[in-house]
């Protein structure tokens, strides 16, 4: 089954800069997705603990973001794939954006040439 005979899901915070660019992308490549905006919508541990086995939590934790750098430091202390995974369903503005489902896997973060190998 190729990429593009099955519904693509993306899941990320429709108001961000990074989101805006790979859903132009997807649509200037014709790409159909469902989107999933994981800040009104919610996200349930299922989909970040899949996210996470997959790519590692350190990965799909967005420690760069305003809301992870605001925390108290004992918040961010001894960090491990199960207090990442609270971190991010108590505030899914901590995860790493966008998270393209694939079906068979995920791409997180948005790249251009990951798209197009992932896609083509």
């Amino acid at each position: 089954m190729t990429a593009s005979s099955k519904t693509l899901h993306l899941f990320g915070i429709k108001a961000c800069d990074t989101m805006k660019k790979a859903r132009t992308w997807l649509d200037e490549h014709g790409v159909g997705y469902e989107f999933h905006d994981y800040k009104t919508a919610g996200i349930d541990r299922e989909h970040l603990t899949q996210w996470c086995n997959e790519h590692g939590w350190q990965v799909v934790l967005n420690r760069a973001g305003t809301t992870f750098r605001k925390l108290e430091d004992e918040r961010k202390a001894d960090l491990d794939q199960s207090k990442a995974i609270e971190l991010m369903l108590a505030q899914p503005s901590m995860i790493k954006r966008p998270v393209l489902d694939l079906g068979d896997r995920t791409l997180i973060g948005f790249k251009p040439d990951s798209y197009s190998a992932a896609l083509k």
